[in-house]
């Protein structure tokens, strides 16, 4: 069995003594571990892993998901078709440990493997499965799906998560002085924090919280007569939460929750934050919340030549290396959709999860605009598509078959499927340009930028998330710039579709054609300022120092 003094295979550093249980629904680790979908998934993989390189006290909870989100493959049309395949991991170590969890009135095995820090370079990592012969069919397939489109089973989801996570601890005498929950999945951890406890503030003392989601409808909520059925509150009844929680109405809010549990939270970006007290601060009894920017780890996704390159202001191995990037990207494309890219062309890439606010179809919203781009003969222009939408949500995937569709018989637009940490990093590698349009205050704080400005793409974005903290117009990226607040959406995105055209066609392509010299300036600018402030070893002593 693990125990206290076999986690960390290395002496843990003074002012990190303090020590941390890390509770997330998905890690984005290594391509061969499939237990994440997007952003949040990559920015606790980063979160580990610098705490491995800090030799941080901190050990984290997630969950074994035996297909994890889903396999995107084409259909017989070339469209995107979603496809579960059982994941199977030789590399985890089984603890020996398993125990009992009640979920709707049945007792649910859960058994926990352990991720070892020399894997992949990551603090601990223990995931829990109730996919063992101990359990029935339906409780095996509680972590089965990474959210599950089914409302009870994402709930149970939730209790093995928060409730079986804080047993396993509790098991194995971990003992932590902090329980963090990244966003508010694992909330039911609290409610066996109580149950110990018996006492709101002594549960306040041990719980932190960090809140992803920018609008009151992204946060997750469920009726509390089905949480109260399904044991989600553990031993207490729903008045009692109630009570205890100065909670009001018939559906249980997971964030309003968490930021009652918690002795401090924090928003992911300084905007974001002043956001979520905006939108929080009017309920009673919230704990503060502060800003800690996402931030990505550098030591795993820069490019170690590039990087040498950079530091050593050798702008020939720059340039070289840059061209050497792309064409590794090329070949994906060219293996993915017959399409030969060129490595002289600007190149842009719009990729990061699939959803209606992130507009990945913004550019083409001005058709005829989006073909005098794509077909001028004299500042030429590559663009490329990728991301995942979640399976069941229908208007995302038409998007990206959409955007499938109306691009299939331009040469020098594709969309790949995949998104995964392997072609994550070959885009950011390979692209030029690294292009992000949400809809204002809608995106919380979004990393893939960061790591694109580590690997020599500048980012075109619109000033939402972390991207006010770093972005320096025409000297480390550009900017597209926002239409009023007060419009419409619908009048909002025809605005900024115009000006991104505007951008790209007046100003953003000529620059790279006609002046290559001020192109490398920002190239190189973007890639050093990134550093320190956007690695994650930045963040995650931050979290130390500010939440901890």
């Amino acid at each position: 069995m693990v125990n206290n003094e076999s986690l960390f295979p290395f002496p843990i550093q003074n002012n990190y003594q303090k020590r941390v249980a890390y509770f997330s629904m998905e890690y984005a680790l290594d391509q061969s571990l499939k237990i994440y979908s997007g952003g949040l998934g990559f920015l606790a993989g980063s979160h580990l892993r610098s705490a491995y390189d800090l030799k941080q006290n901190l050990f984290a909870i997630g969950i074994l998901w035996k297909f994890g989100y889903y396999d995107q493959i084409r259909d017989i049309q070339g469209n995107m078709q979603v496809h579960f395949t059982p994941k199977e991991y030789s590399f985890l170590k089984d603890t020996g440990v398993k125990f009992k969890l009640e979920i709707h009135g049945s007792p649910v095995w859960v058994k926990a493997y352990l991720l070892e820090p020399e894997i992949f370079g990551s603090a601990p990592l223990f995931l829990l499965s109730t996919d063992i012969e101990e359990n029935d069919l339906l409780s095996r397939t509680i972590t089965h799906r990474l959210y599950d489109p089914i409302e009870a089973t994402r709930i149970a989801q939730s209790m093995v998560l928060g409730i079986g996570g804080a047993m396993l601890i509790d098991i194995l005498n971990l003992n932590p002085d902090v329980y963090h929950m990244n966003e508010g999945h694992s909330v039911p951890l609290n409610f066996y924090l109580y149950s110990k406890l018996k006492n709101l503030e002594e549960v306040r003392k041990k719980v932190v919280f960090t809140t992803h989601t920018p609008e009151l409808a992204g946060n997750e909520e469920h009726s509390y007569s089905l949480l109260s059925e399904m044991s989600f509150f553990f031993h207490l009844q729903d008045h009692e939460v109630k009570s205890i929680l100065d909670l009001e109405g018939e559906r249980f809010n997971y964030t309003l929750a968490a930021l009652k549990f918690s002795r401090i939270a924090n928003g992911v970006s300084k905007l974001h934050g002043e956001v979520a007290r905006q939108m929080w601060n009017s309920y009673p009894g919230i704990c503060p919340i502060k800003s800690i920017t996402n931030a990505q780890n550098k030591k795993y996704w820069a490019d170690k030549e590039f990087d040498k390159a950079l530091k050593d202001d050798h702008n020939e191995q720059l340039i070289s290396r840059k061209m050497e990037m792309k064409l590794d990207l090329f070949k994906r494309i060219a293996d993915q959709s017959g399409k030969m890219f060129r490595p002289e062309i600007l190149t842009m890439v719009w990729a990061r999860r699939f959803a209606g606010y992130k507009r990945a179809d913004l550019l083409l919203s001005r058709w005829d605009d989006f073909m005098s781009l794509v077909q001028n003969q004299e500042f030429p222009i590559q663009i490329i598509w990728a991301g995942k939408p979640y399976p069941e949500d229908f208007g995302a995937i038409d998007i990206f078959n959409k955007l499938i569709s109306k691009t299939r018989d331009l040469p020098n637009c594709t969309v790949l499927t995949g998104y995964e940490l392997e072609l994550s990093a070959l885009l950011k590698k390979g692209s030029d340009i690294w292009l992000n349009n949400p809809r204002l205050y809608r995106e919380a704080s979004g990393t893939s930028g960061m790591t694109a400005a580590m690997n020599g793409s500048i980012n075109l974005s619109i000033p939402d998330g972390w991207v006010p903290e770093f972005c320096r117009m025409d000297k480390n990226s550009f900017l597209i710039e926002t239409a009023p607040d007060d419009l419409k959406p619908e009048t909002k995105d025809e605005i900024e579709a115009n000006n991104l055209i505007l951008a790209l066609k007046n100003h953003i392509i000529p620059l790279y054609y006609s002046n290559q010299n001020a192109w490398l300036e920002i190239l190189k600018t973007a890639a050093r300022e990134i550093v320190p402030e956007f690695d994650s070893d930045r963040m995650v002593h931050e979290y130390y120092e500010l939440i901890y």
